[in-house]
């Protein structure tokens, strides 16, 4: 008697389908696992063992093997449970053996038969959809995976109803997509007194999806202003909350029934090494900076953080993509996040106080702030000295526009990017042009082209310097809602680059 079901084995958020082999043959009773299983694998014929008994399922006095092909393919994960206990089902007779291979099934067993949800299934549905078949998990994962709505998402509670519903005896319903609501946050930049500046430069950033770099004395309200910028940014598009649950699925972070369309903000402490931050371990897991693909990754004291850290950061700032590779895996994951950055200007905090500062000024700021190199300094769009507010300020109204307000502005500019770029794949907002593209939508008119040309003559821009400048002069464009990019917008852009710019 010999029967298949299949499933996936991951490798980053890519799902490669495994053909789970069982046969049923006379010989010593024993039941094995082969095909390259990791040790969470090869304990799951005791569980299963146990699942069926609870179901008063006896295995026969047989041999039975279980191959997961292909062999040389790494199988690792608790969710090789049902597809294993659905070809042995099979291999007995229990449930139909088109049904077994006609599913894509992943899930761990209790050993009461409870199926246990797993990470990954949103890639495994991806999996199931282009071979065309079911997919079969358990039920806490079901509207997680339904999301990919050109694969039938089949959700069950326990291997009794997987049977059941095999069997015709009751049929479980598909699943429907689930979307956890996002809590209303209580945090807006009505809250930051003056500051005004600032709020600028992240309404700028925001709109754009632009790096930026908040330079000030402690307590001056950086990490007070980035923590204000998600309540400005716009909600996930379908696609876009797809790739990123992509991740967080493989990652095990979507625990909620569902996908969130709320943009991530990922804020890890500077003491994240660098496979916390990038990505690797022992699975080659998605690190910090494909946790924020499509949101924002917030660096609080960024010249604390270790340089060999911040320098690997720099080209998957380039291209949106980082391989993490390994002795037994290279795996590619996307990461085209947002960098917001804070920072005093020296270890102290208050070298932008006379009054303050201590003797070995300014070279104790240029040691600190030495720490961050140039290469990675160049790639950050917007540069901000935030002064620090008095403390009578504090007692004054809020003033500024709120962030339900500013959010409608983003929106708008997102709008008039995503029609911009539209049907252009890798393509959504300004700071993805580059090349030709970049110089059809940002080349400004012959003043602003006279004067940034100026600028870069008298400060040295470097190429990439000069091209990012273009990016956020059109995404200044786009928020005031003109077409054409004029001195006025390059100038601003300028100004947020170069302090010193006139």
């Amino acid at each position: 008697m010999a029967a298949r079901s299949y499933t996936v084995a991951f490798e980053g958020v890519e799902a490669h389908t495994v053909e789970v082999q069982c046969a049923v043959s006379a010989g010593l009773p024993a039941f094995s696992i082969v095909g390259l299983p990791d040790k969470a694998v090869s304990e799951a014929r005791e569980r299963v063992r146990a699942a069926l008994n609870a179901m008063a399922i006896a295995l026969p006095s047989k041999r039975i093997t279980v191959n997961l092909s292909p062999a040389d393919l790494p199988k690792e994960g608790s969710h090789f449970d049902l597809p294993v206990a659905i070809a042995l089902l099979a291999a007995l007779n229990i449930i139909p053996e088109d049904a077994a291979e006609g599913c894509v099934s992943l899930g761990e067993l209790s050993l009461d038969g409870t199926l246990v949800p797993v990470t990954g299934a949103l890639p495994a549905a991806m999996s199931a959809a282009e071979s065309n078949r079911t997919l079969l998990c358990p039920a806490a994962s079901g509207s997680e995976a339904a999301w990919v709505g050109n694969a039938q998402v089949i959700g069950a509670q326990t291997l009794a109803d997987v049977v059941r519903h095999y069997n015709g005896q009751s049929p479980l319903p598909p699943s429907e997509p689930g979307e956890v609501t996002a809590a209303p946050t209580d945090r807006d930049l009505r809250d930051i007194k003056g500051q005004e500046r600032a709020k600028r430069a992240l309404e700028i950033a925001a709109a754009g999806r632009h790096h930026f770099l908040m330079t000030g004395s402690p307590g001056s309200g950086k990490s007070m202003l980035a923590a204000r910028l998600p309540s400005i940014l716009p909600s996930l598009s379908p696609q876009e909350a797809l790739e990123t649950s992509m991740i967080h699925s493989v990652a095990g972070l979507l625990d909620q029934g569902g996908i969130s369309r709320a943009r991530p903000f990922r804020e890890p402490h500077h003491t994240a090494s660098m496979a916390a931050i990038v990505g690797g371990g022992r699975r080659a897991s998605p690190g910090e900076i494909s946790l924020a693909h499509n949101g924002v990754l917030f660096l609080d004291e960024l010249p604390e953080f270790a340089r060999a850290v911040l320098e690997t950061l720099r080209q998957p700032i380039e291209t949106g993509e980082v391989m993490v590779a390994r002795a037994n895996a290279h795996v590619t994951y996307p990461c085209k996040f947002m960098l917001v950055a804070a920072a005093n200007p020296c270890r102290c905090g208050e070298l932008f106080d006379p009054a303050k500062a201590c003797s070995r000024a300014p070279k104790c700021g240029e040691d600190y702030m030495g720490r961050i190199s140039g290469p990675l300094m160049d790639r950050i769009d917007l540069r901000l000295e935030v002064p620090p507010v008095d403390f009578r300020d504090l007692d004054l109204p809020s003033d500024g526009d709120a962030s339900a307000t500013v959010a409608a502005r983003v929106a708008a500019a997102r709008d008039v990017q995503s029609a911009r770029f539209e049907g252009m794949a890798g393509l959504r907002v300004n700071s993805d042009a580059q090349g030709a593209m970049l110089e059809e939508i940002a080349t400004p008119d012959e003043d602003g082209r006279a004067f940034l040309q100026n600028v870069a003559d008298r400060f040295g821009l470097s190429a990439r310097g000069y091209h990012r400048v273009l990016r956020v002069a059109r995404t200044i464009a786009d928020l005031e809602g003109s077409d054409t990019v004029r001195k006025p917008h390059v100038a601003e852009a300028v100004s947020f680059r170069i302090a010193a710019a006139v």
